[in-house]
């Protein structure tokens, strides 16, 4: 999750004000469910992706879209809905984010064909993007600096609860069918959530700014969303319109928008001070390596996550409960490793942990490929549980300690920037990883297949496709080189930020 900054316009000591209001326990309880709203809506989709394809009629590139349009559009309007949370408050946006928000799952759920339901994803992902960086900022502009490390352990709380239970309650609402309704439950039931955050959030959320907020930049915003679309576009419907020359060219000219837009950042750097992206970010070596290991990292887990409920549902014939309960390991081990990770080892041990947890992932996914060609389509849920256990531990190790140590080298008044920066690229990663699923997954399938080939052809892909999440796995364990052996614990990103007076950053994570 990430989030934008910090104090009270205009009242400087505004949460010592608020430690005594029981009104801001109430704040709290809003922007929380409106964090797991969104946590949850994003792997809940994940398990009802086969019934969507089956029941809507959606092609290869439209399921794809529905998972990446999502990822795509919060990834790249994370900064300006920070920024505009700065400018016309957090409360405004917050309210703006969760009443749209709503609105685009009303859309998703009532979806009359497979196009209105990639539109709906897309302006989901946009207002999750207004809604979900004001979570952070109001806990920090509510509680005063003493309450705040039990806020963020209620927080990380939210954050584990929502990876367990998003692909069981997708699971469930799937399996249930409730009223014929098939798979639309999964957004449908953000409507009561949404109006609910809506309704009270108007009533205890109390309104903050940032006293010197920074300018938007929506040309670079613009220049981000042209270059991913001219990359993703072309690889999601490349195969199912054979590889033509116009997405090669398309392709090719995405990295002369990147480097467009890197021109331009450097001109609005100097002219105003407020880039979409600020570059001298990357002059730091840890710092640009953690990128690469953030972008790499969301491309690994975007692949596999889609692959993973096609293989189980499709290849394997399961239903979407048996597939949710299987992937229950995998979400346990991942919040047990994680709460080890930065409470426990990294303190200890540093930058190895995150290493192991690399290797670890790529054992996992190994041993995982080992399994699904030994028991072919026999394989069982809990033959699979111990690939997935190793996997999650594996990420657990890698997810909740990574901020900090490609921060722990940063300048402190770059924090806010570099860490929005962070969990823009991964978001970002992931759809590309999302886009890549044509070539590793559906690639590799082939065309007209008789229903009796259909499985053994969804398994197969999934081996293919597995071989190169392991290869994403050892890319990352060696841009990890390039992080500090030993993270610093100077930048404060995500638990004190700066009051009155001081430099604010634009985005904290």
């Amino acid at each position: 999750m990430t989030s934008t900054e910090t104090s009270l316009s205009g009242i400087p000591d505004a949460p010592s004000a608020a430690a005594g209001d029981r009104r801001r326990w109430f704040a709290l309880a809003i922007v929380m469910t409106a964090a797991f709203m969104d946590l949850v809506d994003v792997t809940i989709v994940n398990i009802a992706i086969p019934s969507i394809r089956q029941d809507a009629g959606a092609s290869v590139s439209q399921i794809q879209w529905i998972t990446a349009g999502y990822a795509l559009a919060f990834a790249a309007g994370l900064i300006t809905g920070g920024r505009l949370g700065d400018i016309h408050g957090r409360k405004r946006l917050f309210l703006v984010g969760i009443g749209g928000f709503t609105f685009a799952s009303a859309l998703c759920g009532f979806a009359a064909n497979p196009e209105m339901l990639v539109a709906a994803r897309i302006l989901q992902g946009g207002m999750a993007a207004m809604m979900v960086p004001q979570v952070l900022s109001i806990v920090h502009a509510t509680f005063p600096a003493h309450e705040r490390g039990k806020v963020f352990g209620l927080f990380g709380a939210v954050v584990g609860l929502g990876a367990v239970s998003g692909p069981l309650l997708g699971a469930l609402l799937t399996e249930w069918n409730l009223f014929g309704l098939e798979w639309r439950p999964i957004f449908l039931i953000n409507l009561p959530v949404g109006i609910m955050g809506l309704v009270l959030g108007s009533r205890f959320i109390t309104e903050s700014r940032a006293p010197r907020a920074l300018k938007l930049d929506l040309v670079g915003v613009a220049m981000v969303v042209l270059g991913l679309l001219m990359l993703l576009y072309p690889l999601t419907r490349g195969e199912e319109l054979d590889w033509p020359v116009w997405g090669y060219v398309s392709m090719a000219g995405a990295p002369l928008v990147f480097a467009a837009l890197v021109a331009y950042e450097r001109r609005k750097a100097a002219r105003d001070g407020s880039p979409l992206v600020e570059l001298s970010l990357f002059k730091v070596k840890s710092f640009a390596a953690g990128i690469a290991v953030q972008t790499v990292f969301g491309v690994g887990l975007g692949i596999f996550f889609l692959v993973w409920t096609l293989y189980m549902q499709t290849g394997l014939g399961w239903s979407p409960l048996r597939a949710g309960l299987t992937g229950v390991p995998f979400s346990l081990a991942v919040s047990t490793a994680a709460g080890l990770s930065v409470q426990k080892l990294v303190p200890r041990f540093g930058r190895g942990v995150l290493q192991a947890g690399a290797l670890l992932m790529a054992v996992g996914v190994l041993l995982y490929l080992w399994e699904a060609e030994r028991y072919g389509m026999g394989i069982s849920s809990w033959q699979m549980a111990l690939p997935l256990v190793v996997m999650g531990v594996g990420m657990g190790l890698i997810v909740a300690p990574l901020t900090d140590a490609v921060l722990s080298e940063v300048p402190r008044e770059h924090a806010g920037s570099a860490s929005g920066l962070i969990n823009t690229v991964q978001q970002m990663g992931n759809a590309l990883g999302l886009g890549l699923v044509s070539v590793v997954f559906f690639g590799v399938i082939g065309d007209h297949l008789r229903p009796e080939q259909v499985g053994p052809a969804f398994v197969d892909a999934f081996q293919h496709a597995l071989g190169w999440v392991a290869a994403v796995m050892g890319v990352i364990f060696l841009l990890m080189f390039a992080l500090p052996r030993r993270p610093a614990q100077h930048v404060e990103a995500a638990a004190e930020l700066p009051t009155v007076g001081e430099k604010e950053p634009e985005l904290v994570s």
